[in-house]
Formats: C-alpha cells, structure tokens, sequence
C-alpha cells in the first residue's frame, strides 16, 4: 500500500485565515488575503511581531479553521493509502497539544500512529508528499505535490494542487 504524507498548517489547517482573523482582532486593521501573496506568511504583515506573538499564545492552533474540503478528500485517501500527518511542530510548544486535539476533533479516523510531530521533515519518506513549503518537498524522495497557500503562489518548479478537490482527482481517480 502506498503512503500519503500530509501536512497541515496552511494544507490541513487555514493557518492564512487564523492569521488574519487574529491580526484584525488584536489591530483592529484588516489585511486582505491577496496582500500576503509571494510574502513570507509572518512578514506579509504590516506588524509581523503581532503575527509572530499568535505562535505563542494559547488557543491559536486549536481553533484554526479546517480546510475545505480536506475532511473528506482524506477520509477517502485513508481508505486507499497508508496516510500520515507530519507536522513541524516542535518550533511552538504550544502547538503539539493544540494540534493534536484538533486532529482528534476534526479527523477521528487518523489514528495516533498516523501523527507525527517533528522538527524537521528531511527523515520522511513516503510515496507522496502534500505541503506547502518548497524547504520540506525538498527533501522528500517521493512525488511533490505544492498544496498552494498565499505565501507560495510565486513558487515554480512543483507540480501544484490549488485545493483538496484537485488532490482528490490526483490520487483517488
């Protein structure tokens, strides 16, 4: 059976979203999503420490939105694949126990063994790899598939899924 590895902030997890739901709500200004494209996802922001600050607080990653669609596209790919979230967790503490829960709440059918919080994704093999940083694709042996988030949009050189419909034509079709 081949293996599916899948991140998920900004994959899983509208991290983009939270961050600018947070940033309206402790600024008071709007920033608009089409503002973030081709810019590092905290330096997108007119005050990135704020941005930086939400890593840290509590509740931030366990109230991200879920994204659309990916709910169900991965239930379909666990019945199909040996599916595994890996997440570089380790940066932001708070993070591993807000992430997991998140899991558990929106994706019971992933079972403990199929998460993996780390530091770094260079170990991971796999036959496919979903993220949305170039850093960790490289690494990976497997085939690369950009999940395509604000701060990757000028990225070349990946083959590119816009959102989980289009994963879902890939791998369950």
């Amino acid at each position: 059976m081949q293996s599916v590895i899948v991140d998920m902030d900004n994959v899983m997890a509208n991290i983009s979203r939270q961050f600018i739901c947070w940033y309206r709500r402790e600024t008071g200004e709007a920033v608009a999503p089409e503002s973030l494209v081709g810019k590092p996802e905290l330096g997108a922001f007119p005050q990135p420490e704020i941005v930086r600050s939400f890593l840290y607080t509590p509740g931030f990653f366990r109230n991200v939105p879920v994204m659309e669609d990916s709910q169900e596209v991965l239930a379909a790919l666990n019945e199909k694949y040996k599916v595994f979230i890996v997440s570089s967790a380790l940066e932001f503490p708070l993070s591993l126990p807000e992430k997991h829960a998140w899991l558990g709440e929106h994706f019971p059918f992933i079972q403990w063994q199929q998460i993996v919080f780390c530091g770094s994704k260079s170990l991971i093999k796999g036959d496919y790899m979903i993220d949305d940083y170039q850093k960790n694709l490289d690494y990976f042996d497997g085939e690369k598939l950009l999940y395509t988030a604000p701060h990757n949009q000028l990225v070349e050189g990946y083959r590119r899924v816009n959102n989980w419909q289009e994963v879902a034509s890939l791998l369950l079709n």
